[in-house]
């Protein structure tokens, strides 16, 4: 590696060093430290000072681990609370607790000694974060072990120069094992000790006797052991992600999870069935992935046994014999095709290939089966290992260096196996990630092979290709995979346009001095790649928001680089000439080609016009129904009739039947509500509107929709819930009974204090009522500095609306105490079927303290005397009922909602309405694939704060 180190600048150099650090340490794997013994060996020249480089990963280790910890201790809780959710045997509360206690405990030994494990350097800076491990103390060890292994690392590769790279990597395989044992060692200690104390409390318990079905205490108190309720999250976390005073001592506090303390207890049974424990789940693995264990088994026994783990195979005398390779594949030696399955060319490589046969062979092992497993993998290895053999063969009949080169290597490694497995269950998930996923698997092994050119490179491409020509003929008949959307082929292409330019660029500012190898990047003159460059930026944007002329621009280019393309390749043949330069050139045409297939496939994706203002919603419709009276005529759910408010937009489908109405915010078509029109359309009006909003460039997303239209979603699309309705059914209503105690004591108390009740239409209402409204409503927001919020929440304008009700309470001298606003429900044929709470406003010097419980309860008496079916209090935006656990954007919505939580109390509101007893319907946000999520939340944000500016939405946050 450090052969390309040394064709760049000296300063660069240390910049590569610091970047590769710190990202690994970040917590994505890449060789951080390979990078620094390869720039070390660079610095031996003089070109730069090792010490330097040094410093450069120190600096690279503190920095990219202190990102991971913010990341950790920013994100890591909600990911606690998923995993929780979802392995509730493996990552319950107690294990957490005892998690926390350990790194309380002993979290700063492993921050250090992780910086010299190649596994712990990746995560312990997520994990320390996540674990809340106070930063002081993590920041001393950071800085120590980053300093000490750096230094390290530098000092033994400037003594020992090339063969120190091999002992670091020998003793990283040590520390690794180490701490294995270490990890098993400690856990087996925890559980046993855990067996102990629960063996213990209930030796206790038994002991004591029961008196009147309980367990008592001499003081007559309940037993401690007999009712302490399991751990939740809840205890261990506090709302706003900082650790429960619980968790804060566990492991500092003697007796408390995580602690060494208290006597042990002899006996090797136990210890036994402790070590047992932690091995189970090991077992389970084996016995659920038995191919993927003994493939893996005996990866790592042949290593073991013959010291090609920590000693190169390479350099054995008999590699040859159990390589595969073109001189194999002459010398008729077809039994490398297995025994080169089971080894790995360097004791590096190991640790890689370990982490793709439990990923890509396990994963295909769990989605189909032991026997197709088996099957996929030696099938793709098989032709991988073969087929590169025959391809270096033909390749090398053009007098190509780099196929004569690669015809006398040998190789080992199972792959083209991995990759094949990998390519296979691709296949199987949910779209649009099924595709996008092929995409990007496809397009690593295209790069690899075109840039890189080895013979892994090869196997890789082959395994991957022939799975994903074989894979659609066995599908089962029937079964049939639909086309891209008009938005998959923009970011198809888009991506495809972004790999063009980081190829070429990457290739050209890291040149390869080996003549052997096909990239020869050192050939592409940097004015070729600057215009290359240049025409992809002015192009891609374009291409990804499906404008016109940049498709015609980038179908323009790949023309020409198909006619180029074609004029080599006759050339070729003609000559039997394949010189280095002529395969880069044609190489990146090919790329090209490739784009211009994308291109041409999606051609009907790029209609959307280039002025912003000719992006318009087409109606082609009946002009004479109006969105009111298709509401008025059909109905719609509780939030229906906010759909006429001024901000919304509407898209009434062909048969002008039904509308959907929606706000375009960020580059996001947010439809508010249920689609509005007859039940039996509903699925074919979404359908209607999401073609719409994709030929126009806008992301469809529908908020706050019910179950209904959820059961008729595009096929594909997901959802999560954003708020919880609250329906009071008034045909059974009775508010009689403990549970209502609060309600009739606000009702007796109006009674006593002279405090009447009028439901009334405000826009009839005489001017000193409503400007009491406005000024309630006005103080309401002054007084607190607070934007007046839209979308879902209505004000006192929308309150004028003559088919709104209006809520009112009078004291005896005429003055308003609060206010409510309530929108019709209609129901067919223009009749309302129910009313839905909006607009809530209380004077703030008023007297009549329970004056929202005594407006809510008597509207509820009023509309059921009316007839109504039922009042909606309605969800409270960015709020959700105890005990939900966000996730994914609905993570992001929860941490907005805690932003405004002390401005606007949505969450104090939501469990306001608990008093009235309602039944909860859930609300979610349906949206394409969680791609569209970033646009959706900054979408949400613009719509319910539309007059403030991020930066305002940012101090309110800081200001709380």
């Amino acid at each position: 590696m450090d052969h390309w180190l040394s064709t760049i600048p000296p300063v660069l150099v240390l910049l590569v060093v610091f970047a590769f650090v710190a990202v690994e340490s970040v917590g994505v794997p890449l060789p951080g430290e390979t990078i620094l013994v390869a720039a070390t060996l660079v610095s031996l020249g003089g070109s730069v000072s090792p010490w330097a480089v040094a410093l450069a990963g120190a600096l690279g280790a503190v920095v990219g681990d202190s990102l991971g910890y913010v990341i950790g201790r920013r994100f890591g809780v909600r990911l606690l609370y998923v995993l929780a959710r979802r392995f509730p045997s493996r990552f319950s509360p107690d294990r957490i607790h005892r998690a926390i206690g350990l790194m309380n405990r002993w979290g700063a030994l492993a921050v250090f000694g992780g910086r010299f494990v190649a596994f712990l350097r990746v995560i312990v800076g997520p994990l320390a974060g996540t674990l809340r491990m106070p930063y002081r103390r993590f920041l001393v060890a950071n800085v120590a072990g980053a300093v000490v292994w750096s230094g390290a690392v530098t000092l033994v590769v400037t003594m020992l120069g090339r063969a120190a790279e091999e002992l670091i990597h020998q003793f990283t395989w040590i520390a690794l094992l180490a701490v294995l044992l270490g990890i098993v060692v400690v856990a087996t200690i925890a559980v046993y000790r855990s067996r102990r104390r629960a063996a213990e409390t209930a030796a206790a318990v038994a002991t004591v006797p029961a008196t009147a079905g309980t367990t008592a205490t001499a003081t007559g108190a309940p037993d401690a052991a007999t009712t302490a309720p399991a751990l939740t999250m809840s205890d261990l976390f506090e709302t706003d992600g900082s650790l429960s005073p619980l968790a804060a001592s566990a492991g500092l506090t003697p007796g408390t999870a995580g602690s060494t303390a208290g006597p042990g207890v002899a006996g090797i049974a136990g210890v036994g069935a402790a070590l047992g424990a932690v091995f189970a789940p090991v077992g389970l693995a084996i016995r659920r992935t038995p191919f993927t264990a003994s493939l893996l088994g005996l990866f790592l026994v042949a290593a073991v046994a013959t010291g090609a783990l920590w000693d190169p195979i390479i350099q054995r005398s008999w590699y040859p014999d159990i390589a595969y390779g073109v001189p194999s594949t002459l010398d008729g030696r077809w039994w490398t095709v297995i025994t080169g399955t089971f080894f790995a060319r360097l004791p590096i490589h190991y640790a890689i290939l370990v982490v793709g046969l439990l990923v890509g062979v396990g994963w295909a092992e769990r989605t189909f089966g032991t026997f197709r497993a088996f099957g996929i993998f030696a099938g793709g290895q098989i032709v991988a290992v073969v087929g590169t053999s025959f391809f270096l063969l033909s390749a090398r009949s053009f007098d190509s260096d780099w196929a004569s080169a690669l015809t006398t290597n040998y190789d080992v490694g199972p792959s083209g196996g991995i990759f094949a497995c990998l390519a296979a269950v691709l296949v199987t998930l949910r779209a649009p990630w099924r595709l996008r996923a092929r995409f990007a698997l496809f397009a690593y092994v295209t790069v690899s092979l075109i840039y890189i050119g080895t013979m892994s490179d090869i196997q890789h491409f082959l395994g991957v290709v022939v799975v994903m020509l074989v894979v659609p003929f066995l599908q089962p008949r029937g079964s049939r995979v639909g086309r891209p959307s008009s938005r998959e082929w923009r970011i198809l292409a888009f991506a495809s346009l972004v790999i063009l330019a980081v190829v070429e660029a990457v290739g050209t500012l890291l040149p390869s001095d080996d003549a052997g190898t096909s990239a020869l990047a050192g050939t592409s003159t940097w004015i070729d790649v600057a215009v290359d460059v240049l025409v992809i930026a002015l192009i891609a944007n374009g291409v990804r928001l499906g404008h016109r002329l940049p498709w015609v621009i980038g179908v323009i280019l790949g023309v020409f680089n198909v006619l180029e393309f074609l004029g080599l390749a006759v050339y070729a043949i003609v000559a039997r000439d394949f010189p280095p330069n002529l395969f880069v050139t044609m190489t990146n045409s090919s790329l090209w080609i490739a784009l211009l297939v994308i291109l041409w496939l999606g051609r009907g994706a790029y209609r959307v016009p280039w002025r912003r203002s000719r992006r318009i919603v087409r109606q082609t419709t009946d002009a004479r129904r109006t969105p009111l009276a298709i509401l008025t005529n059909d109905g719609g759910g509780t939030l229906s009739w906010m759909t006429m408010w001024d901000e919304n937009q509407y898209f009434v489908t062909a048969d002008g039947q039904s509308f959907v109405a929606y706000q375009r915010r960020s580059g996001v078509a947010l439809a508010l509500g249920d689609p509005i029109g007859p039940a039996d359309r509903l699925g074919a009006t979404i359908a209607e509107w999401v073609a719409e909003c994709e030929r126009i460039g806008l992301a469809p997303a529908l908020f706050s929709v019910s179950d209904a239209t959820l059961a008729v979603a595009p096929e594909g699309w997901t959802h999560l819930q954003v708020a919880e309705d609250t329906i009071i059914d008034l045909p059974t209503l009775e508010m009689t009974g403990k549970k209502w105690q609060v309600i009739r004591s606000a009702l007796n108390r109006a009674d006593r204090e002279k405090v009447t009740f009028r439901m009334t239409t405000l826009a009839d209402e005489p001017w000193e009522i409503v400007s009491q409204v406005r000024a309630i409503s006005e103080e309401w927001v002054g007084d607190k500095a607070l934007p007046e919020m839209g979308f879902t929440l209505g004000g006192v304008d929308e309150a004028l609306d003559p088919h709104v009700k209006t809520a009112l309470a009078l004291d005896e001298s005429g003055t308003v105490q609060g206010v409510l606003s309530w929108l019709p429900v209609f129901g067919a044929d223009d009749t309302v079927r129910g009313w839905t709470l909006d607009l809530m406003r209380r004077r703030d010097d008023g007297a009549f303290r329970p004056v929202m419980e005594y407006l809510i309860a008597s509207s509820c008496l009023h509309f059921q005397a009316e007839g109504a079916l039922f009042v909606s209090l309605s969800g409270a935006p960015l709020a959700h009922a105890a005990g939900y656990e966000a996730s994914g954007i609905d993570a992001v919505l929860d941490s907005l909602g805690k932003v405004l939580e002390p401005l606007y109390g949505f969450q104090s509101l939501h469990n306001f309405k608990t008093k009235f007893n309602p039944r909860y319907e859930r609300m979610s946000l349906l949206y394409r694939d969680e791609g569209d999520l970033p646009k959706i939340a900054l979408g949400l944000t613009r719509a319910f704060l539309p007059h403030e500016s991020l930066l305002g939405i940012a101090k309110m946050g800081l200001q709380r």
